[in-house]
């Protein structure tokens, strides 16, 4: 039985993860298929100088042939809370290190850690610790989940600490994450939501509607009031209805939201994420983990927030009342899955877990792509689509042993 721990503890100075590419030397991975974002090149290079990709090879550089392979950049998870049997919402420093380096491991080369419902002074305490990370470099902001959610539809969350959106309570989540608060989950149809959505907005903090029990006008007025994002489509709020739409048709037919979608064949059925796909299209998707302690890690007991969680067959449930908590999904599983089951192409699952997370967190500048000048985070993947090799900064943390 897997027993997290809930400890807290204080931020330490950043790990970097071993292997360095190829010491000081630049690196040319050549002769794989590379996905751009202009399209799929044949027998393609990329060139890696230190920590970015360069747009031409230095004298000294060291050819690889990955010639079989394909090469695509690292992938990006905006919705994550935990994995490596670490929680990001309760455990010390070390934990959450932890937790983000088991999802490296699988290719998610930048995270947003997520947190889940409790008390407001934990949360506060827990925004502290998880800036430092940030700070550092670890990990690429916070995502608070909760508790500004719906009762109605609160999923794994406790509901005796769940409460309405009240501006200043968010404000002070905001404030207490020092600049490094990317997302905040809202229902925004509850008292003070549109308020906060609006705050959200000006503090330059996505303001994602979830966990709500909103109908489509309650939902069309939170998103003109700035909120960008629909946290785990289909998940946690009213089904599609032909008389009451709710939710989900506002958030699918509006282009200026992206939509998370967990694919992991558990929370969604291929049905609906093709329906997504058709209807927001692959420049409006983010595939999302959602995951919890359990990911990376195996079956067993553990905590979600104050939830006490069964992770049975790779799902994870809530031991009292059976409904999903989270996922133990990882995203180079969800890629594949995407590719091999969804039949998607390869070049729109690589814009839902790169391209389209990079863009809303104002990252793309530097990842979310294999273009010069940006990072060098890709991911090396074999005929049948399984991860070989990842790579960050120019580092390799899932070396693939290539000659």
């Amino acid at each position: 039985m897997a027993t997290p721990s809930g400890a807290r503890g204080t931020a330490r100075p950043a790990t970097h993860d071993p292997q360095p590419a190829s010491g000081k030397a630049p690196l040319v991975l050549s002769g794989a298929t590379v996905v751009l974002p202009t399209g799929t090149v044949k027998d393609g290079r990329v060139i890696i100088d230190g920590p970015r990709i360069a747009g031409s090879a230095p004298e000294n550089a060291r050819l690889i042939d990955v010639s079989g392979y394909t090469l695509v950049p690292g992938f990006v998870d905006i919705h994550n809370h935990g994995g490596g049997g670490a929680s990001f919402t309760s455990g010390t420093a070390d934990d959450v290190v932890r937790g983000i380096h088991t999802h490296r491991l699988h290719g998610t080369t930048t995270l947003v850690a997520s947190t889940v419902t409790g008390d407001m002074d934990s949360l506060v305490q827990r925004a502290g610790l998880l800036s430092e990370l940030a700070e550092q470099g670890d990990i690429a902001g916070i995502h608070f989940e909760g508790p500004f959610i719906s009762p109605c539809r609160k999923g794994a969350h406790s509901e005796e600490l769940l409460r309405d959106p009240d501006p200043a309570e968010v404000r002070k989540l905001i404030d207490a994450a020092r600049g490094k608060a990317k997302m905040v989950t809202l229902a925004t149809e509850l008292p003070g939501g549109i308020d906060s959505v609006r705050l959200l907005t000006e503090h330059g903090v996505i303001a994602a509607i979830g966990h709500t029990d909103a109908t489509y006008e309650q939902t069309v007025e939170a998103i003109d009031a700035g909120a960008t994002v629909a946290t785990h489509l289909f998940n946690a709020m009213p089904p599609l209805g032909h008389r009451t739409p709710g939710p989900i048709a506002a958030l699918l037919e509006d282009e200026r939201i992206t939509v998370e979608l967990i694919n992991d064949g558990t929370h969604l059925h291929p049905a609906a994420l093709q329906l997504a796909f058709h209807h927001a299209g692959a420049d409006r998707v983010a595939f999302i983990t959602d995951a919890m302690d359990a990911a990376g890690f195996g079956d067993g007991f553990y905590s979600l927030g104050p939830m006490a969680v069964e992770v049975k067959d790779g799902v994870a449930r809530l031991v009292e009342g059976g409904s999903i908590a989270g996922s133990t999904l990882t995203l180079d599983r969800a890629f594949r899955r995407a590719v091999t089951v969804d039949r998607l192409s390869v070049e729109d699952a690589v814009a839902a877990l790169s391209a389209n997370p990079a863009r809303l967190l104002g990252m793309y500048d530097s990842i979310g792509s294999l273009e010069p000048g940006k990072y060098a985070d890709l991911l090396l993947l074999d005929h049948q689509f399984a991860l070989k090799g990842v790579m960050r900064r120019g580092e390799w943390v899932v070396d693939p042993q290539l000659a």
